[in-house]
């Protein structure tokens, strides 16, 4: 069967000089744009959820037998040359300028970031990247950032609006010459005033000449201004090459308490003394408010104090596998992500709600008046905060801990059963969500 090939008129056309013209409607700028650099695999920097070395079994397939003899293999191995989990302690300082535990050590600081999203930065957004960023505004690194990436999206977010406001601009021009208010020859410049520079409806400002807005640094510029800024680092003689990190990673309080108690991968150092957990517990307890009332030396330690309240929301969705995240940006006590904010955005805003259903908190009118202060919430406040969350495309999720009776045994003293304790506390979930007629018509 004979298959006709023939061209068409918008083929290419060799022209005199042996070159070729380009289609019609394709770009010749192409060739000119910056190749864009890769973003990092975040799911190979971001494969271990937890700082430890897990050792899983083989999978065992029921319909073949030699799984099970690699199972059997396994577990003698492991019961013989037993394997370590814990192959690195990392070591952290108390701050009591800043409240916070801070890691100094650049691999711990790596490794914690990239194991679990613990801590932020101090001189950073979230990712501990200040020398990074340093290196590459002196012009000894070119790798983008992760903070650079985000303003190249906004600043392409804020090209295509102005494009959308040219189109819109461009659409009332035509509808205007159909009604007869504007002639053909004339725009919208001479219904506003005469001059060289167009407005938008946005009231953003466009030469005549060009559909670039005025006080834009993009393009050929900004590249002049980046290889100045190379050749002035690459030629000033009293430039340091040698950049110092001078930035730590900060824990709070709920982040270090689980790692030391739950995981057992930190050591938390105050005045170079190493705080067991004992004293841990009471230190964050004594120090979490920026103006305690009382020294816990001597006084004990109350269940519904602030830091265990706390700490137990954040007990609970870690170890469902959430990563729990400071929640202030918000106006929430915690955020919850998914895997992480390198791979979403924060799902869930939480807020902690203490409940005294117990009987013990309506014993007496003292303790019944307590609890009901502690308790109460009104609804504006309930308002307020799921407003906010709506308009920041967070679902507010109303956490209910039940706080239990005082312990009998002394939390100060060194048997101190901190995993009893924590036991007798209760979590309820509620997801409020706001009401709206056009929505909710059921």
């Amino acid at each position: 069967m004979a298959v006709a090939i023939g061209t068409t008129s918008t083929d290419a056309q060799a022209t005199k000089d042996g070159s070729r013209s380009q289609p019609k409607g394709s770009s010749t700028d192409s060739s000119c744009k910056k190749p864009q650099a890769r973003r990092p695999n975040f799911n190979a920097i971001h494969a271990k959820p937890l700082p430890l070395d897990v050792y899983p079994l083989p999978t065992f397939i029921p319909h073949n037998p030699i799984s099970i003899v690699r199972i059997a293999i396994s577990l003698i191995s492991h019961s013989i040359w037993r394997p370590n989990s814990h192959i690195v302690i990392h070591k952290a300082y108390f701050s009591p300028e800043t409240q916070s535990i801070h890691v100094t050590d650049p691999e711990s600081i790596r490794a914690l970031w990239e194991q679990g999203f613990w801590g932020t930065g101090s001189l950073s957004r979230s990712d501990p990247r200040w020398l990074d960023q340093e290196k590459r505004r002196r012009g000894l690194d070119a790798t983008a950032t992760s903070e650079e990436y985000t303003r190249g999206r906004r600043e392409e977010r804020r090209r295509m609006k102005l494009e959308r406001a040219k189109a819109q601009r461009e659409a009332i021009e035509q509808q205007l010459r159909e009604e007869g208010k504007l002639d053909a020859e004339a725009n919208l410049e001479d219904l506003v005033e005469e001059g060289g520079v167009s407005e938008s409806p946005k009231g953003t400002l466009y030469p005549a000449d060009t559909a670039v807005p005025l006080g834009n640094t993009t393009g050929t510029e900004g590249s002049v201004i980046e290889e100045i800024r190379k050749t002035i680092a690459e030629e000033s003689p009293d430039f340091d090459l040698n950049v110092k990190d001078q930035e730590h990673l900060q824990l709070t309080f709920e982040e270090a308490f689980f790692l030391s108690y739950v995981l057992g991968v930190l050591e938390v150092h105050h005045d170079d003394t190493l705080v067991q957990l004992s004293h841990l517990l009471r230190l964050f307890c004594e120090q979490y408010n920026f103006s305690p009332t009382k020294s816990l030396q001597s006084s004990p330690i109350v269940p519904d104090d602030s830091f265990l309240l706390n700490y137990v929301v954040f007990h609970h969705f870690r170890s469902l596998g959430w990563v729990v995240r400071p929640g202030i940006k918000f106006a929430c006590d915690w955020l919850l992500y998914l895997r992480g904010p390198a791979f979403h955005h924060a799902e869930f805003a939480v807020m902690i709600v203490p409940s005294y259903s117990h009987p013990y908190w309506s014993g007496t009118s003292e303790l019944e008046e307590y609890s009901r202060k502690k308790a109460n919430k009104d609804w504006w406040w309930l308002h307020r905060l799921n407003r906010v969350q709506t308009q920041a495309h967070k679902t507010l999720m109303l956490v209910y801990v039940e706080v239990p009776p005082p312990w009998q045994s002394d939390a100060n003293s060194e048997s101190f059963d901190i995993g009893t304790a924590l036991k007798r506390y209760r979590v309820r979930e509620t997801i409020w969500k706001r009401w709206s007629p056009n929505r909710n018509r059921d």
